[in-house]
């Protein structure tokens, strides 16, 4: 994990992650997240929340990720339609068996070259091959799978693929929120940032009980708080990750 530096800002360090991620958690503008910190006090404006997000979002996002436990061995691979600026572009995305957003990559087409991005992008981070592709009937994917040579096992289906059309839903909210993207480098920079803090937080309720979900949820708490603290405090690996559950 990288240290956060906070020096020469006026508020507190721990005004400045709080803001961020009301930001980032939840479906609010920078004015929202200004207007909430006013009623506790605060007096900051949206556009220095808006350069908050640019200079700590990324590091957050960096950290968050090295906590996060690895991957199941099962990608779920879809793209989607965005408007930017007019023109109409691709959001790549690949996510688990349990919905943990792996990668997400804005393209102009939906062809090899851009699937071949994507699958790269996920061996690169991920440093693992998966065992189950599942994928739309889009031939790219085949394409892209056959020229890196993986050995996965190729499910495709347009049911099979639900749990990704699925997690389309919150990038929607986001980008009416934000009144679309500005631009292809501004999107991906965002995502990138938003999908880290959502895999923290993201919680299948419906598969686990009320005592578990406190638990969960105290513990993406602990881990928000400690991520540029733990390697100076020495914590507990049990608060190192929130834990997954089929």
């Amino acid at each position: 994990m990288q240290p956060i530096s906070y020096a020469r800002h006026q508020f507190p360090p721990e005004i400045i992650p709080h803001t961020v991620r009301l930001y980032l958690r939840f479906t609010s503008s920078y004015r929202d997240v200004e207007e909430l910190q006013a009623k506790r006090g605060l007096g900051v404006s949206y556009r220095t929340i808006r350069r908050w997000v640019l200079k700590f979002g990324p590091a957050y996002a960096r950290n968050l990720r090295q906590l996060r436990p690895c991957p199941t061995d099962t990608w779920h691979l879809d793209e989607m339609v965005v408007s930017i600026q007019g023109k109409r572009m691709y959001l790549w995305r690949a996510v688990d068996s349990v919905g943990e957003i792996l990668a997400i990559l804005v393209q102009p087409k939906r062809d090899k070259a851009a699937a071949l991005r994507l699958m790269r992008k996920l061996l690169k981070k991920q440093g693992m091959a998966p065992n189950v592709l599942v994928a739309d009937k889009l031939p790219s994917y085949g394409a892209a799978k056959r020229e890196l040579g993986l050995s996965a096992c190729h499910e495709q289906g347009l049911c099979k693929n639900n749990g990704t059309d699925n997690s389309h839903q919150v990038v929607r909210r986001r980008e009416r929120k934000m009144q679309s993207f500005k631009s292809p480098g501004s999107a991906q920079r965002f995502l990138s940032i938003h999908s880290a803090v959502y895999n923290t937080f993201n919680l299948q309720r419906h598969l686990i009980s009320r005592r578990t979900l406190r638990f969960v949820r105290a513990e993406a708490a602990v881990q928000w708080q400690t991520r540029r603290l733990r390697l100076e405090l020495d914590l507990p690996e049990a608060f190192s990750a929130p834990s997954k559950f089929p």
